[in-house]
């Protein structure tokens, strides 16, 4: 796995290279945003309709979702019991507990599943993300930054949802899986195409969403907050709730390595709309993401393989 990780880690560092030299005049936010839109509107739909269409769904998809919604709790119960001990102020308490409870399961998940598992394991990273992490961020997620946040927003969480293209690509692919409908050969050949690009960009708009210039030490209590959570504490809850819920033997290890990713990159822009902190959740996003370098490694030393 290591060796996996550092040949991510080298996309990673090229994204991040990018936004600091601009090479060709092109800047880092611009080209990030555009990739992301690519990436975010057509590439990750077909990749999510071309695996979820032809995956296993059953139990075992319910168990994953349930999985991913306890760790994502305990994430958020934890962050709140630590800020509040800490006496932090609410647009602080807001951006860590986002931090801290929403794993980057799809942009750098999705690429350590499929690189450590193999492709049989992309299913689970989406899964875990649009069945559970992703829904839960639009409702919960957003009620919980307006409730600490300092800027109010009129759009309904109905409205959020009915933006989200994976999501409706992974709800068309349930659809088609479960009613039996099979997969035309030419059409399956487009989605596998257009998907085949997704995880290289998504690994450097990874490196171009870190920001090193938020790291301060005065940022440095929120951001351990984050850590333990991310890093420790939500897999290791993960785990526990999959051996109560006999999760097959083959799916716990991917389970827990997803509930063991760093904090999502899209809970910047929801701290810039509501009004939280945007400098500590971008710090959290830095040091979790290179600090799971190392701590992936050794959960997968420690799962059953």
């Amino acid at each position: 796995m290591v060796n996996i990780l550092f040949s991510m880690m080298v996309i990673i560092a090229c994204g991040a290279l990018w936004r600091y030299f601009a090479p060709g005049g092109v800047d880092g936010d611009k080209a990030r945003q555009v990739i992301t839109g690519l990436v975010y509107n057509l590439l990750l739909p077909a990749l999510i309709l071309s695996i979820l269409w032809q995956a296993p769904l059953g139990i075992s998809s319910i168990k994953i979702s349930a999985l991913a919604s306890l760790g994502i709790l305990a994430g958020l119960l934890f962050a709140w019991l630590a800020c509040r001990g800490c006496g932090m102020p609410r647009p602080v308490t807001g951006a860590v507990m986002l931090a801290a409870a929403f794993p980057n399961a799809n942009y750098l998940g999705l690429p350590v599943l499929v690189s450590v598992f193999g492709e049989w394991s992309a299913s689970i990273a989406i899964q875990y993300d649009l069945f559970a992490s992703t829904p839960l961020l639009f409702t919960l997620g957003i009620l919980l930054a307006q409730q600490f946040g300092q800027v109010a927003s009129r759009e309904s969480i109905g409205h959020r949802l009915l933006r989200i293209p994976p999501l409706w690509a992974a709800l068309l692919a349930v659809v088609l899986n479960l009613t039996g409908v099979p997969v035309p050969e030419l059409l399956q050949n487009t989605l596998s195409l257009l998907g085949e690009s997704v995880i290289p960009l998504m690994l450097l708009v990874l490196g171009m969403s870190l920001r090193w210039e938020v790291l301060r030490w005065q940022r440095l209590p929120s951001v351990i907050v984050v850590v333990i959570s991310q890093l420790i504490i939500m897999p290791l809850v993960v785990w526990g709730g999959a051996g109560v819920l006999n999760l097959d033997a083959r799916l716990l290890a991917p389970v827990v390595l997803e509930a063991a990713m760093p904090s999502m990159v899209i809970g910047v822009v929801i701290c810039d709309r509501y009004g939280l902190d945007t400098t500590v959740y971008a710090a959290a996003v830095t040091v979790s993401t290179l600090l799971s370098l190392l701590s992936l490694p050794l959960w997968y030393g420690w799962l059953p393989v």
